[in-house]
């Protein structure tokens, strides 16, 4: 079931582990694509310099956080008039730097200019707090 909720961020990802700790489900994700573009010349690449992970938040699952551990590729640029020799792996669903999702933000940004700051801080705060008491009971 993760793989097909997976495939709703992107196509080419997979889910390789999936675990709930605590308040959390912990979902290790990675791209499946042999190839990727660079994004300042578009040359194609299967070079790999390295792999790094990061750590992004999406949308609630059944009232738990949920936090995606994406695997990341930087690859080598093998274009040679490029000015850039390495890139990181480009994901639609989150911005380059980004640590939360696209549609997360989009979330916290709907319910912040519908209500005041205060009353946005004080729903999204009561929201977790519910859903830590469920957990302890």
């Amino acid at each position: 079931m993760e793989q097909q909720l997976i495939k709703l961020l992107d196509n080419s990802l997979e889910c390789t582990s999936c675990k709930i700790k605590n308040n959390q489900i912990i979902l290790a994700i990675q791209s499946v694509k042999e190839k990727l573009s660079c994004p300042y010349c578009g040359c194609p690449s299967a070079r790999v310099h390295s792999v790094y992970e990061r750590e992004i938040q999406d949308i609630p699952f059944q009232d738990k956080q949920t936090i995606l551990l994406l695997t990341t590729r930087k690859m080598f640029c093998d274009n040679l008039d490029c000015t850039f020799k390495t890139f990181s792996e480009r994901f639609d669903f989150v911005n380059p730097k980004g640590k939360k999702t696209i549609r997360l933000m989009e979330k916290i940004l709907v319910t912040s200019t519908k209500l005041s700051s205060v009353s946005a801080s004080s729903l999204l705060k009561n929201r977790i707090c519910q859903s830590l008491q469920k957990q302890h009971l």
